[in-house]
């Protein structure tokens, strides 16, 4: 579990990468057996990249107007999603994807705490180096990465590089939770690892040093991007039925949802680059318990959960892009949290963009970012 069972020494962090692209196209197999450190240790050779080559794919979609177009290097076709091979004996063939281990930087120093042994769960804790004069305490943000439930990891790189230049950039301490990936895990093990991260920044983060010296643990944000805004949402669920009054509140970040029925932008995204329907598709499928079909809750909230599920959820910032294939059901899940939960929600789903641009086009993280800190610091604090 994490890295702690295999340290690596400060002279071999951030060491020269190549020019690994994320297009699975580029990138042999690997099968990632049930509950592995997908971080993996020191001997365990992986191809790893900065941005900077994902960012040069993506300079087009920054630069232009109305809507984001596909950078050059991504298609459906070398799609990660695209090249999940699904084995006779129910696991995956998960497309490999650069790693980094945690490390430090100019943006931000990071370390891995050990959460659940039996389950392989970390969190990767990203601290602003160096700290900002003000506030004198920092915000906490509990993050949850994306990849349909089925692939990727708090150490993939552009989600490493992604919470680097949060914590940055907010500035906050950034908790970027490594959970168990299906279908060798199906739903709800994702959530029962979010609940675990939940509790622990709860109830055991004033233990940790870096928490206990730079923490406003009173300010704690859970925040994910697409499967994991989906994530965020019902560790929400947990944490309020659990008396969690100490989350401020929810950042759901284009949160991955679904439906049996399609809507107007999934039915127009089989040839997406980002999201193709035949994926999202073949995730839901990998993700949901057997024999569930995409009404369920854990797709479908909307149509499938009571609203009474919503009385006494936080603050919640709801985000998306136009050319998203989620768009109009993050759209509707912003309009059902507020109109039938009560729950105060900061929708801003008219942004330009493409599912998950964020990752790779700069300005947009910026955007991002600024969001965040509107929506964490409302209050004057």
């Amino acid at each position: 579990m994490g890295q702690g069972n295999c340290p690596i020494p400060r002279s071999s962090r951030r060491q020269a990468h190549g020019t690994h692209s994320i297009n699975a196209s580029s990138s042999p197999a690997t099968t990632t057996p049930s509950g592995e450190n997908r971080a993996g240790c020191e001997e365990k050779t992986h191809k790893a990249t900065t941005m900077g080559d994902i960012n040069d794919a993506a300079a087009a979609a920054a630069a232009a107007a109305g809507d984001a177009p596909a950078p050059p290097q991504m298609t459906k076709e070398n799609n990660l999603f695209m090249h999940i091979v699904v084995n006779p004996d129910g696991t995956v063939t998960r497309p490999e994807v650069p790693l980094l281990p945690a490390s430090s930087t100019t943006a931000a120093v990071s370390r891995d705490v050990p959460l659940d042994a039996s389950a392989g769960t970390y969190l990767r804790l990203f601290l602003p180096d160096p700290i900002p004069p003000a506030p004198p305490k920092l915000p906490v943000v509990l993050y949850f990465h994306g990849g349909g439930f089925v692939i990727l990891s708090a150490a993939t790189a552009f989600y490493h590089a992604h919470c680097e230049s949060m914590a940055a950039a907010v500035p906050c301490i950034v908790a970027s939770l490594e959970y168990r990936l299906a279908p060798e895990h199906r739903l709800p093990a994702a959530y029962q690892d979010a609940a675990a991260a939940v509790s622990w920044l709860l109830d055991g983060a004033s233990q940790d040093p870096w928490l206990a010296a730079h923490a406003d643990l009173s300010r704690c944000y859970v925040m994910g991007s697409s499967s994991g805004g989906n994530m965020a949402f019902f560790a929400g669920i947990q944490a309020n039925k659990g008396g969690g009054a100490a989350v401020r509140g929810l950042m759901l970040h284009q949160p991955y949802l679904g439906g049996v029925d399609r809507t107007a932008s999934e039915a127009g995204s089989e040839d997406d680059f980002m999201l193709p329907l035949e994926a999202s598709d073949k995730l839901w499928s990998l993700a949901l318990p057997e024999g569930a079909d995409r009404d369920h809750e854990f797709c479908n909230p909307v149509k499938a959960m009571a609203p009474a599920n919503l009385a006494g959820l936080p603050r919640c910032l709801v985000t998306g892009n136009r050319d998203d294939p989620l768009i109009d059901r993050q759209r509707e899940f912003a309009r059902w949290l507020q109109d039938k939960g009560g729950v105060e929600v900061v929708a801003k789903t008219d942004h330009t963009g493409f599912h998950a641009c964020e990752l790779f086009v700069p300005e947009k993280a910026q955007e991002l970012f600024a969001a965040m800190r509107e929506f964490m610091f409302a209050d004057g604090e």
